[in-house]
């Protein structure tokens, strides 16, 4: 007699997709990119379609699809390459340096096109696929075949994504959310780049059973790729000034299992400071209103509910029981809630082993007001890296560093990254690109006289 496997036994495999699970959708190669939630009912409105994304649960990451014009409504399909189409560039790579066609002779006057609009309408309401009208659409042109092979690609692309519009099931993590977000809503990360972010794990020591403080005003990215490098071990602080949290909502996307969301913590810097002097007094850092947005964004659809988390019996901040409330939105689908107070015991564990590791991406508060009260939460040795849109507040702040013998290795870097298109015969950089990553401040904490 077999015996039913609790639920709590059930590992879900983080490369195939479930109902309630976050993903990014890639709709034909980087035209546009969604964040949605997978349910039975969610939608994806592509041009003039509207396609139920219920196909797409249960699927690996990295599958492809294509939107197929059904009876009743359209509907993502699964669409694999077949091998020629996959040779077609390289072939055509090939055929270029001995290709004596040229497309001087050809004339813009939209004439060349035979099959008209009704046409195609015809043709759908018969069923045909959106690669039957793209292949119509070629036969039934005049000055096909008068093109160059690279001209003929782009015209087969450029219909292809009109009429057969493919999406790139992506599994949304530090990257891809970062590039996403850079790419359509930049100022909502402080405009840090995939590259910046990288470098400021780096530089800040983040690695296993770390201890890491975070000053995350870039919409929780950075919270969520600290959380992510840890893998469900040590623990994250993230600390805001006066009584209202920064907003997280960008970590609800990643995906994080219980394990990692538990070590989520957040924490007021006047706690840490008041539990680091052992007093109850208030720290002298300036406590600027800070207004919270929803950033609302009509491609995200994220729900949370209401939840309550009791940790295991392990030794560390993790080990800790706490239980948090989540305003409801869904009440089909929950969301692993993240970013929960962090408990006493806590506090008094960080108070006496110091932090590992400190990571500040606020750009809308002066580097060195912050620094100078959250460098002496962090044990003696402890690597710091601190992001920023512009150098001259990192100068400011290095130049302070210095002055006061709080750290050493003091440095200030500029990432920077080109991004190369790769094609036969056509290799070149990418037209546009970003200026700049923006500026990191990085170095180690020391021991001062003035260090209790």
């Amino acid at each position: 007699m077999s015996e039913t496997r609790p639920q709590s036994d059930l590992i879900q495999n983080p490369r195939v997709t479930s109902e309630g699970c976050s993903v990014l959708l890639d709709i034909n190669d980087g035209d546009r990119l969604v964040f949605a939630r997978l349910s039975a009912g969610s939608t994806l409105k592509i041009g003039n379609k509207t396609c139920s994304l219920q196909p797409l649960i249960g699927c690996p990451f990295g599958s492809l699809f294509q939107v197929e014009s059904g009876k009743e409504r359209p509907y993502l399909s699964r669409f694999v390459p077949n091998s020629e189409e996959d040779n077609v560039e390289d072939e055509g790579g090939c055929q270029l340096q001995e290709e004596s066609r040229d497309n001087r002779a050809i004339i813009d006057n939209n004439q060349a096109q035979s099959l008209t609009g009704e046409d195609i309408d015809a043709m759908r309401r018969q069923g045909a696929t959106g690669n039957e009208i793209v292949e119509a659409l070629i036969a039934n042109s005049a000055t096909f075949e008068k093109k160059t092979q690279f001209s003929q690609e782009k015209y087969r692309l450029k219909k292809q994504k009109k009429y057969a519009p493919r999406v790139l099931l992506r599994r949304p993590f530090s990257r891809s959310i970062c590039e996403a977000y850079l790419k359509k809503y930049p100022a909502r990360i402080g405009f840090l780049r995939v590259d910046a972010l990288s470098l400021l794990l780096s530089m800040a020591n983040v690695t296993a059973n770390s201890d890491v403080l975070v000053v995350d005003m870039v919409g929780g990215l950075l919270t969520g790729a600290v959380a992510e490098r840890l893998g469900g071990t040590g623990s994250v602080c993230n600390t805001y000034l006066g009584g209202t949290p920064y907003p997280m909502e960008i970590i609800r996307m990643f995906n994080f299992s219980n394990e990692i969301c538990e070590r989520i913590l957040r924490c007021s810097l006047n706690d840490l400071c008041s539990a680091q002097n052992g007093t109850g007094e208030q720290v002298g850092q300036q406590e600027d209103v800070f207004t919270v947005e929803s950033h609302s964004n009509e491609q995200t659809s994220l729900s949370v509910g209401m939840e309550e988390v009791h940790l295991s019996s392990e030794s560390g901040v993790a080990g800790l029981v706490r239980e948090n409330e989540l305003s409801t939105v869904s009440k089909t689908h929950k969301a692993r809630k993240a970013g929960g107070n962090a408990p006493k015991e806590a506090i008094q564990l960080w108070k006496e082993n110091g932090f590992s590791s400190l990571i500040v991406a606020a750009p809308e508060q002066d580097a060195w007001s912050l620094v100078k009260d959250l460098l002496p939460l962090l044990s003696y040795s402890a690597s710091f890296a601190i992001y920023h849109q512009y150098l001259q507040p990192l100068a400011t702040c290095m130049r302070n560093l210095q002055l006061e013998k709080m750290a050493i290795g003091l440095q200030i870097s500029e990432p920077w990254l080109r991004e190369y298109q790769v094609l036969p015969s056509r290799t070149h950089p990418c037209m546009q690109m970003s200026g700049s990553g923006g500026y990191i401040l990085s170095g180690i904490r020391t021991y001062t006289s003035q260090s209790s």
